[in-house]
């Protein structure tokens, strides 16, 4: 229940400190979006829809220090001396941009993925530019080249506030689906892309890794 209220007001945040800063004409605001997905469904933060592009946000409320490398798999929170790990945040957004493309039929070109961290953290080594930990506005402000027209952007609002008004895909339907994902071994669970057999050059043992290789490293060895 605390991690629950802690996610909710560290969204509430998010929209709070954010949308204060931009112009709510410019760009159109959705959050939390559950959309279907091959691999079941996906559940978006926030969305920005702009003449300058789509902007996916994947919001995490975290302290202390925060630990991780754009390819790495796991990233580490460390708070009083306790280390926590946690998905790759980049990974996970990068599911949530494949999802929402193939669900608008747009070209990969035109999103922005951004991951916004709330809370009092501090970044312990170099962090891509689309990581933050503050000035979350002026970062969308940045980007100045037009990407889609504005009845494009019109239309892609429509879309997904249709999405959102029908209501029939709930959170808890989205978390058994995520569960039954992390279960499987056909479909990984980090970005939804598929499972496939590989060969360790070095030891030359078998094993699973993510046909999305480099951009998600997700691997699965047999045991023993």
């Amino acid at each position: 229940m605390f991690n629950t209220i802690k996610g909710w007001f560290g969204e509430k945040l998010t929209t709070f400190g954010m949308w204060l800063r931009l112009d709510e004409g410019v760009y159109r605001r959705i959050d939390d979006i559950i959309l279907p997905s091959p691999n079941g469904t996906t559940q978006i933060d926030h969305v920005l829809v702009s003449t300058f592009g789509i902007f996916v946000i994947e919001t995490k409320n975290m302290q202390g220090w925060i630990f991780g490398g754009e390819k790495d798999g796991t990233w580490c929170q460390s708070i009083y001396g306790h280390k926590t790990r946690f998905q790759n945040p980049l990974h996970q957004n990068f599911r949530h941009v494949e999802c929402l493309a193939g669900f608008l039929h747009l070209d990969r070109q035109v999103f922005h993925s951004v991951v916004f961290f709330i809370g009092e953290c501090e970044f312990k080594n170099p962090m891509p530019q689309n990581v933050l930990c503050s000035g979350l506005g002026n970062y969308i402000k940045g980007f100045n080249k037009t990407l889609l027209a504005q009845p494009q952007v019109n239309d892609i609002e429509a879309r997904l506030r249709a999405v959102k008004a029908k209501g029939g895909l709930t959170k808890a339907d989205h978390l058994a689906l995520l569960n039954q994902r992390h279960g499987s071994m056909d479909v990984c669970p980090k970005c939804g892309g598929r499972m496939v057999a590989r060969t360790a050059k070095a030891s030359g043992k078998q094993f699973l890794g993510c046909s999305n290789f480099p951009k998600c490293r997700h691997t699965i060895w047999p045991k023993g």
